[in-house]
């Protein structure tokens, strides 16, 4: 009951925000339709930031307790984090190129957010390729905590180095006006909202799944 309550919540709030995206929100004035990617990119960079934070305490979790679904929420969060990621980098890369003129620059903000795909990377690797064990459930969590570390910085990066990158103008650390319109700001949160509501509903599958073949690594 409660499953198919949460399938429809969420299938609601992203049907709810393609709609926002593509026929309510008005189209901003300078960067013109480009601009919708907001929408996309900045929701999947929210969980790919938290989602390292959740890889790192749940990792934490499993070498003080070493019950192995810890772990398991572990590889779940990291797999699904590292899609979000990418969907982050792709779509940054994509709005970049009209607004800026070029695909990539080497700034902190996007210098961080690759040393989090990257970081991703080493952690599912890691796990994949390095006999299980002690160990290795160590050291995947020391890789899960830089990326932990990683994060806040990606979060600040625009704010302590000032370059093409726009400052965050949106949520309790924001330190300037939001120059969104009031359509603008309750669209990007809605699909904040809804992509959450997917991830974690994609991890809980994910961690199912996981249980169920008895990936154990202890």
């Amino acid at each position: 009951m409660l499953r198919n309550l949460y399938l429809i919540i969420s299938g609601a709030a992203l049907l709810l925000s393609v709609w926002m995206i593509f026929i309510w929100v008005p189209t901003e004035v300078n960067q013109g339709l480009i601009q919708r990617i907001l929408y996309i990119h900045v929701p999947f960079a929210w969980a790919s930031m938290v989602a390292i934070i959740a890889v790192a305490i749940t990792s934490l979790m499993f070498l003080i307790t070493k019950k192995i679904h810890w772990d398991n929420l572990a590889q779940s969060l990291a797999e699904v984090g590292v899609v979000s990621a990418v969907v982050m980098l792709f779509s940054g890369i994509v709005w970049a190129k009209p607004v800026w003129g070029i695909w990539w620059t080497g700034e902190a903000k996007l210098t961080t957010a690759l040393i989090l795909f990257l970081i991703y990377c080493a952690y599912l690797v890691f796990r994949n390729y390095f006999p299980p064990g002690g160990a290795r459930n160590r050291i995947a969590a020391i890789i899960a905590l830089i990326g932990a570390i990683d994060s806040p910085i990606i979060y600040y990066a625009a704010q302590i180095w000032q370059q093409n990158h726009p400052q965050v103008v949106v949520g309790p650390l924001a330190t300037q006006e939001s120059s969104l319109s009031s359509e603008m700001v309750i669209t990007l949160l809605t699909c904040v909202l809804a992509v959450t509501l997917m991830f974690i509903g994609i991890v809980w599958v994910q961690y199912k799944t996981i249980s169920r073949k008895g990936l154990k690594n202890v």
